[in-house]
Parts: C-alpha cells; sequence; structure tokens
C-alpha cells in the first residue's frame, strides 16, 4: 500500500469539494491566499480512516484497497488539517462526523451547482429608521433565504439605504431625504440597469416605515419579475416557510360614501377607525382590509402575499368607481413589510387614484401625513 494518491482521486476530490475546506463552518477557498490573494494550492487531502494502523481514527473501519479512495478523504486547509489530527483516537473528531461533514459539503456543492441558470436574481436591500430602530439588512442572510428557489448574480447586494441617517420619522425632513435617496438611488442603481438590460430579476429584502415601504413597491410596479421577502419572527428569519395557507381577507365597504375616500389595512394590527376620523374627519369614507386575528407574524408562504395582490387591485378598483379618479385615496396600513411592498406594487401608475400615505408617529399623537404618490399624466 502506498500513500500516493491517483491525479483522477484528487481531481474528483477538488470537484467534488468544490475547491473549498469540508470541515463543517470553514468553506474556505483552497486555491487562493487568504492575505494576498494570489493564485496558490493551499488545499490539503486528509484520511478519514488513517493511511497508518496508529494514525488518527486508525483504520478498523475501512478496507486496506480503500483508504486513498475518495470516500475516505476530505479536501481541507491546513487549519483544519491539523485540528482533526491533533488526538490519535480523533478525539473530538471521530470517523463517522467526518464523513457527516464530507457528505453534507458535497451534497450542497451539488445542489448548488445543479442550479438551473435561469434562477439567476440580483439581490435588492432597502432599509430605513424604523423610530429609533436601524434595519439590520445583510447580503448573507437574503443568498441564504433564496436559495433554493433563487441563487444571487453577484456577490454583493444593490442597497438603496441611506447610510448614515440620524433622522426619525417622527421628522418631517426625514421624509423628504428618505424619498430622495431611494428614487434617486432607485433610478441609478436599478432602473437604469433593467434597461440596459443588465437585471433580469429581483429578490427585494426591506425594513424601513410602511409609506416607505409602499413607496419603493411602486417604484418596483411590474416593470420586472420580482421575489418579495418577510423578516419572519418566529423563528427569525428571512426564508419562506414551505406550505401555509392564505388567510382569508375580510373587505367592509362603507354604507355611506363621504367627502374622503380612505384605505385602512388591518394586517398586523387592529386599526381603531376612530383614529381614522380624528384625521380626516367624521365623513370620511372607510374602507377595511383585515383578517380575522390580525397578528404581525401574518404572512407565511408567497401564496398568502398573491392572494393578498388580488384582493388589493379588486378594492382599488371599487374605490376608483365610487369616488373618481381624481379623488385622493388616503391610506392607513398596519402591516407586514411584504404586504406593504405588494400594496406599492399593484398600483397602476396611470390608472390608479392619487395616493396619501400616513404613517403612526407616537411622538406626534397619532397617525400624520408622510408621502404623496402623484397620478401619472397618460
Amino acid at each position: 500500500m502506498t500513500r500516493y494518491i491517483p491525479a483522477a482521486i484528487q481531481n474528483e476530490l477538488w470537484g467534488r469539494a468544490a475547491g473549498r475546506c469540508e470541515f463543517a463552518g470553514c468553506n474556505k477557498p483552497l486555491w487562493k491566499s487568504s492575505v494576498t490573494t494570489e493564485r496558490v494550492n493551499i488545499g490539503q487531502k486528509a484520511h478519514i480512516y488513517s493511511f497508518s494502523e496508529g494514525g488518527p481514527r486508525g483504520r478498523d473501519g475501512v478496507l486496506p484497497e480503500d483508504i486513498n479512495s475518495v470516500d475516505n478523504l476530505l479536501l481541507v486547509c491546513h487549519e483544519c488539517h491539523q485540528k482533526i489530527d491533533k488526538a490519535v483516537d480523533g478525539g473530538r473528531y471521530p470517523a463517522p462526523l467526518l464523513r457527516e461533514m464530507k457528505r453534507d459539503h458535497e451534497s450542497r456543492i451539488e445542489l448548488v451547482t445543479g442550479i438551473d441558470t435561469t434562477r439567476k436574481s440580483h439581490v435588492l436591500l432597502y432599509g430605513a429608521n424604523i423610530g429609533e430602530h436601524t434595519a439590520p439588512l445583510t447580503y448573507a442572510g437574503a443568498a441564504t433565504a433564496m436559495f433554493p428557489h433563487r441563487y444571487p448574480a453577484t456577490d454583493r447586494a444593490i442597497s438603496l439605504s441611506l447610510h448614515n441617517s440620524a433622522g426619525t420619522d417622527r421628522d418631517e425632513q426625514f421624509w423628504i431625504s428618505e424619498r430622495e435617496n431611494l428614487e434617486r438611488q432607485f433610478a441609478r442603481r436599478v432602473r437604469d440597469q433593467i434597461a440596459d438590460g443588465d437585471i433580469a430579476h429581483l429578490s427585494v429584502f426591506s425594513l424601513a416605515p410602511q409609506p416607505l415601504l409602499i413607496h419603493l413597491g411602486t417604484l418596483l410596479g411590474d416593470i420586472i419579475p420580482c421575489d418579495v421577502y418577510q423578516l419572519h419572527r418566529e423563528p427569525q428569519t428571512w426564508a419562506w416557510p414551505s406550505g401555509g395557507a392564505a388567510p382569508e381577507y375580510f373587505i367592509h365597504e362603507p354604507q355611506i360614501k363621504g367627502r374622503k375616500a380612505a384605505l385602512v389595512l388591518s394586517l398586523s394590527a387592529t386599526i381603531d377607525l376612530g383614529r381614522i376620523t380624528s384625521v380626516l374627519g367624521e365623513d370620511a369614507s372607510i374602507w377595511v382590509i383585515t383578517v380575522q386575528t390580525p397578528h404581525n407574524d401574518l404572512m407565511k408562504s408567497r401564496d398568502q402575499l398573491s392572494s393578498l395582490r388580488a384582493v388589493l387591485r379588486r378594492v382599488f378598483d371599487r374605490i376608483k368607481s365610487a369616488h373618481g379618479q381624481s379623488a385622493i385615496l388616503h391610506i392607513f396600513a398596519a402591516a407586514p413589510v411584504s404586504a406593504c411592498l405588494e400594496v406599492g406594487r399593484v398600483r397602476m401608475p396611470k390608472a390608479d387614484m392619487p395616493w396619501q400615505l400616513y404613517d403612526q408617529v407616537n411622538a406626534r399623537g397619532g397617525f400624520v401625513p408622510a408621502l404623496s404618490i402623484s397620478l401619472e399624466a397618460n
């Protein structure tokens, strides 16, 4: 028996591991220096069951002719190689654990490399301060949530966020600066890239005050296919859970059509209509979309969003029929972030009413005007 590992076995090992360390949690690229990024082979071939009888983990679990087989080898970096071979008996890294690491890593590589290229999607991140809280958005979290339904088209996200913003939604200037930034960044980083054919699909991750989310939705519209994601609370993840039946959406239509038209979205919480009349007056015509039990972890599947889109489109048409296209629709939302984005996305800019969007600001005593969306000229 020889220590020589044939080139065919080495090549297969590199291919199965995709040139990355197979130790769980490492995944270090082994074709370049981590310091200078120069091209250099830093991969090492570690035996799961030892080449020698007295080596780490021994040889009891493998036939002599299989010692140098690809199934008994791990592609690892120097640090991980030293770690797993430190103890003669394998210590914390027995053969079954290393075999599990190898199986998990190589299965993941096979799955990733087998994805259809049409599943590429550009990651779009947008965050703005919600009260005193900043938005925790990361490319890594987004990429994990997309897989295996889609995968990132590039190794970095398109960020529309206004960085180092100290403003909050209680300040009037906050809405002006955030809107200007959002529209400017969207035009430069998204709309122009779509026009040039560089972006074919977007995966949207956002955390911001609800009027800004709705406005981002209006910018996205139907100009390009999008997957909209929701940050779930239990468990905390951006990934859509499998399954999840759509809730029944209830539409409450006002008996008397008043002077001002309002749409209330009571999805993540119930909005008392007295809070609306305190802003618009007692003669306001208030339409409501709600569910049986509004709560802040309502959206649990893509199908729920699809159902909501259909309901929204139907309600917008009914309100326009009742009040006319030129009347302003006042929108008050208590809804998940994904739902707010879809409110904006279903808007037809040349056919729907102008919108006035409101935000709940406790420091200012309730709902206050935040953003307006105008009717586009035909």
